[in-house]
Order: C-alpha cells, then sequence, then structure tokens
C-alpha cells in the first residue's frame, strides 16, 4: 500500500454500517500513516452491522457541523443498507460529500456507500461500481455501473462488497497519493 504518512481521511458513517468496510479501511490507512477520523451526525459511538445483527461501536471522532472537507485529503463512504440510507437524507452529510467532490479530493465508497453519491448528485456520467442490489439505482442517476471489484473514475473510487476491501483500499492509498484530481464535465 501507498504511504498516507501526512494524509488526513474522513470516515462518513452513522449506525448500521457495515463492520468490516469501516474497520478494514480505518486499519489499512491507518498502519499506511494517515490519520483517520470517523465522522458522524452525532457524538460518542455508532454501532455496526455484521452477519444481519448489530455489531461492535466505534467512537466518533468529529461530528459534522464541526469538520469541512478542507481538512482532509479524502473521504470513505461505507455501506451496510442502515448506514448509507440514513446518512443519504441527511442535508449536512451531502454537503460534506459534496464539497470533497467540489475540491478536487478522493470520494471513496463501497457497497451501499453509492446512495451517498447518488444523492450528492456525483455519478451522473461516472464509472461506478456498487452493491448489486443498487444497481438500478445507480443507473437511473445516469451512472455508468460495473461489475468490478473496484472500479475509479477521476478520484471517485467505488467497490461492491466485503471481499472487494483488499482491492478499494490499495486503489483509494493510490488515489490519495497522486494528489489532486482534474474532473471533466459530466
Amino acid at each position: 500500500m501507498r504511504n498516507l504518512k501526512g494524509k488526513t481521511i474522513a470516515i462518513l458513517a452513522a449506525d448500521g454500517y457495515e463492520q468490516s468496510e469501516l474497520e478494514v479501511p480505518l486499519a489499512r490507512f491507518a498502519e499506511a500513516g494517515a490519520k483517520v477520523e470517523i465522522v458522524s451526525l452525532k457524538p460518542g459511538v455508532i454501532k455496526g452491522w455484521h452477519h444481519g445483527d448489530w455489531s461492535r461501536t466505534i467512537d466518533v471522532d468529529k461530528v459534522l457541523g464541526e469538520v469541512s472537507a478542507d481538512q482532509y485529503d479524502a473521504i470513505v463512504l461505507p455501506g451496510g443498507v442502515i448506514n448509507p440510507d440514513h446518512l443519504r437524507v441527511e442535508r449536512p452529510a451531502l454537503d460534506f460529500v459534496k464539497a470533497f467532490w467540489s475540491q478536487n479530493k478522493v470520494v471513496a465508497a463501497i457497497c451501499h456507500g453509492p446512495w451517498l453519491l447518488i444523492e450528492a448528485g456525483i455519478v451522473r456520467g461516472r464509472e461506478v461500481t456498487s452493491y448489486h442490489s443498487i444497481k438500478t439505482d445507480v443507473i437511473n442517476a445516469g451512472g455508468l455501473w460495473r461489475d468490478s471489484d473496484v472500479v475509479v473514475d477521476q478520484g471517485l473510487v467505488t467497490s461492491r462488497k466485503p471481499s472487494d476491501l483488499e482491492s478499494f483500499c490499495l486503489k483509494v492509498a493510490e488515489e490519495i497519493a497522486e494528489g489532486r484530481h482534474e474532473r471533466r464535465a459530466a
């Protein structure tokens, strides 16, 4: 994995995040030298989801409204069904995601995480993958859906499911290490 020393990454999550899709990127990026912060809607802890039931909790480092995209080099959006479904109706969460995109920073989403990309208006004209059950949502939002373990389109990194996490983390780290991404109009 690329060296991420000096980089800061936000993982935006709420209760119901897919446990592995938060914990694996958190561990991999920290091991690569990045400062990784869990950003959520409320202070305290958020609870994960694993194999159809509630799982471990994780401490929230920062609350939306206290942070801005200016403080970070990238944002990671873990999936699970509950987490992104809850976040995609929260204006502060959408504004946070949009700010990363408008600042040409890396935006990464896995599984159902692309629901946030759809609501933020980011997928139109972009190559994207996701969990297969939201393929139609991505296509209906104008995304160019691909069935691949990881898809990259000008700093937008997406993956399908937990078994894609290693490829996802490697590609996100590579995109962060490369820096800013000029975006073409979609």
